[in-house]
């Protein structure tokens, strides 16, 4: 009995042990943790914030970045345990931990509305002396694209530097690419220690430890928005013509500050934040977002609180909405203080048909550039219909060589990347993929440059298609229709683009605009091919990609032109002048619709409606917001004086009487009502607009109610003068909820517009019913 005690004892104490060695473990688990200080509070000892967090807070080892711009505090290495520590000095505010974000991956300059030697081009001289910040994956310096022909001198004002490593040397910089940099520490340390997702760290036998892009959506997005003239571009025969980017003349300043299949972390997109305003750039492009669809409070968001930081300063911030459409409320980046760029089509398409032998066509659209099928019918098999999730989906290692050999493969989308399954599909012997679209992805197309004969059908076409494979002996071919440019109806809001309402604050309309986000030409790395593949061997100097991250720089390149043209304007008024001229119909002068559905589009799909640079040059008014706007916004919200210093890097006292939140001097307006409101309720905003046109204007207002919903706007008249610049006016929107019929997203939609009779500045109304907390 007592042997038999003894083992219990040991057995009991082995378990306690092993209980508190794993406590031990979590707790000395490395993380990479992200600081807030109060930057006032530094002893007056310390000669630098540096040498003052080093010596109170971490040792020189751990920490990675010390921000002193945009954000005050630092990074570093540490346990939980010491970040808890650092955590309750009384000059932190706040600690997050490091994320690892995700990139959201030519004929459209022409239809934006730009026009060689008149409008905005002409008036902006194309963007030139304008430095734009690219916050991605680098760049491939050498393309023509980047050429520095008949520029001229690098600004005096830019501070920035060319940072040298593998492969990039300071000659890679010219007058066009005008400084470029790379972050590594955050990825070094959570390859060091296991990062977020056991993702991290730098593999160099794929990429450059320098500036130069490996990947190449940093080459792609930074040609959009301003690449030089490129003649006789196309992607392997596909879009050709001219190439070029929205703001020609613009100067790049390029932030590698994501790596290739490791993505890219918030301390580094930071750090990039930090150093791009020290440099001295106008304008910062990040197509880079979240991976989950889920957006952080702002007081967590190193995104939106570097943003704040350069907008703060005066730099225009343009960041992607995100791809996670046609989901409701899918759109991220949705600080006030960002222009949230969602994606739409252009008028140019590439066109592919599935001919099935029972001699029905189906239509959809390719990039393949290969030996064609040439009319020759193959069998045609569904590996989907054995059940098996992995071979509907064309996954690796999960078809059968001995079912598809020789034929044409339907694969499902989703779960994997739709060039990977057509190299599955080509690796198993077959001859040919048509990747049908699930219910998700509606009738939303992207073309893609796959390495076998392969066509992409909407969600109908690829049911009847694999209905026609289980019918036996399918037999089907595809044929390759090139490019067609005059597509109509377009722009169309692409159906992954991300939507609406806004996830934080409904009271803030997001995305705030759409632009050309499918099917865009651009230049591209030498590094790898079109697909992305490491086993595609092709050299293209340019390739056709698709995406909001493609969106995003349109309207980076954008803000160039308007900066350009108007040196004065702040970024809340260039992003008013993008919003309030932008198109709501297509080329058919029809509403917009919704690619997803084939329904009429919403502000929640579009935002303010479509890019429109022939008219945002001169939109008459414009909506300005400042850095005391924006902090009584984050009061108006709820956040507390500590809080709102972690975003705004100063101290603030919020007035007794809280604001709404709908009161930001925002050019869209977005209505509110609990669902416990019966009967009528009424909500009043504020408006104040400034005349950026003829000083002795009046405007009219003219009023499109959401159905159901009555609006008043006083006064109904805008007199400016020399004198009178900036007017404000009022604007009652009284919900009747037994009258109102809501629809699918429980919205209404309308407008409010006031016109001098040369100009109309539009602001969308959004009118939603919502569930009380």
């Amino acid at each position: 009995m007592a042997l038999i005690f003894f083992c219990k004892s040991l057995l009991l104490s082995l378990f306690f042990l092993f209980i508190e060695t794993l406590a031990f473990s979590a707790d000395q688990t490395v993380k990479t943790y992200i600081f807030r200080v109060d930057r006032f509070s530094k002893p007056s000892i310390f000669p630098t914030h540096y040498h003052w967090y080093t010596s109170e807070f971490a040792d020189p080892v751990s920490i990675l970045h010390v921000y002193d711009t945009v954000f005050h505090g630092f990074s570093a290495s540490l346990t939980s345990s010491q970040a808890a520590s650092v955590l309750q000095h009384p000059s932190v505010l706040a600690s997050f931990e490091d994320r690892r974000r995700y990139l959201h991956t030519t004929r459209s300059p022409q239809f934006l509305g730009l026009r060689n030697q008149r409008g905005l081009w002409s008036e902006s001289d194309y963007g030139s002396d304008v430095v734009i910040g690219v916050f991605d994956t680098g760049v491939w310096p050498e393309r023509r694209s980047f050429s520095d022909l008949n520029l001229g001198p690098v600004p005096r004002r830019w501070k920035g530097v060319c940072e040298t490593g593998v492969r990039f040397t300071s000659r890679n910089c010219n007058r066009k690419i005008v400084g470029a940099r790379f972050f590594t520490k955050g990825h070094e340390a959570a390859g060091r220690f296991g990062g977020p997702g056991g993702f991290g760290g730098i593999n160099e036998t794929v990429e450059f430890r320098s500036p130069r892009d490996a990947d190449g959506h940093g080459t792609h997005t930074a040609s959009t928005a301003a690449g030089r003239y490129a003649f006789r571009a196309s992607m392997a025969g596909y879009a050709s013509g001219v190439a070029k980017g929205v703001a020609p003349k613009a100067r790049l300043a390029i932030y590698k500050v994501c790596w290739k299949n490791s993505g890219c972390f918030d301390s580094d997109i930071l750090a990039a934040f930090d150093a791009a305003v020290v440099d001295g750039v106008d304008v910062i492009s990040i197509s880079i977002g979240g991976g989950d669809g889920v957006s952080s409070p702002y007081y967590l968001d190193p995104i939106a609180i570097g943003a704040y930081g350069a907008t703060s300063r005066g730099v225009f911030v343009s960041s992607s909405a995100g791809n996670d459409g046609p989901n409701a409320m899918s759109v991220t980046n949705l600080a006030p203080w960002i222009t949230t760029v969602g994606a739409g089509t252009i008028d140019r398409n590439f066109p592919a048909d599935v001919v099935l032998g029972n001699g029905r066509k189906l239509a959809g659209v390719s990039l393949y550039a290969g030996e064609p099928l040439n009319g020759k019918m193959y069998p045609l098999v569904y590996p989907g219909k054995s059940g098996v999730l992995s071979a509907s989906l064309c996954m690796e290692n999960s078809l059968d060589p001995t079912l598809v050999r020789g034929k044409i493969v339907i694969c499902d989308r989703g779960s994997s990347p739709r060039v990977a399954k057509g190299l599955v599909v080509k690796k198993a012997g077959g001859v040919g993929m048509i990747l049908a679209n699930g219910i998700s992805n509606g009738e939303g197309l992207v073309g893609d440059a796959h390495l076998l004969p392969a066509c992409a059908v909407g969600a109908d076409e690829g049911d009847a298609v694999k209905s026609y494979a289980s019918s036996g002996q399918a037999t089907a071919t595809i044929n390759f229709r090139g490019t067609i440019i005059g597509i109509k109806p377009a722009p169309i809001v692409a159906s992954f683009s991300a939507r609406g309402p806004n996830g934080l604050n409904p009271e803030i309309l997001k995305p705030d605009l759409i632009a050309p986000g499918v099917n865009i030409l651009a230049a591209w790395t030498e590094a790898v091919g079109p697909t992305g593949l490491d086993s595609d061997t092709r050299k293209a100097e340019f390739n056709i990609l698709s995406g909001t991250s493609m969106a995003c720089p349109h309207v980076s390149g954008a803000a160039a032109l308007l900066k350009s043209a108007h040196p004065d304007w702040s970024p809340a008024a260039i992003r008013s002048a993008m919003m309030t001229t932008a198109r709501i119909t297509n080329n058919n002068m029809q509403p917009m619709t919704d690619e997803a559905t084939g329904k009429p589009s919403t502000p929640y799909d579009f935002g303010a409606g479509l890019l429109n640079l022939d008219l945002a040059m001169d939109p008459g008014l414009v909506y300005d917001i400042t850095n005391e706007d924006y902090v009584n916004f984050l009061c108006a919200v709820g956040y507390g004086s500590k809080t709102i210093q972690v975003v705004t890097r100063s101290p603030v006292n919020c007035p007794m009487k809280r604001p709404m939140p709908e009161n930001l001097n925002y050019p869209s307006i977005a209505a509110l009502f609990t669902s416990t409101s019966m009967g009528v309720s009424s909500k009043t905003f504020i408006r104040v607009a400034t005349n950026v046109g003829l000083t002795n204007s009046v405007y009219r207002v003219k009023v499109e109610p959401p159905k159901g919903v009555a609006v008043t706007v006083k006064p109904w008249k805008l007199v400016f003068s020399e004198r009178e610049r900036k007017l404000s006016y009022l604007v009652t929107i009284t919900f009747d909820s037994k009258n109102v019929v809501l629809d699918d997203s429980g919205a209404v939609f309308g407008s409010l517009s006031w016109s001098d009779g040369k100009h109309v500045v539009r602001s969308p109304i959004v009118v939603t019913q919502i569930d009380p907390l």
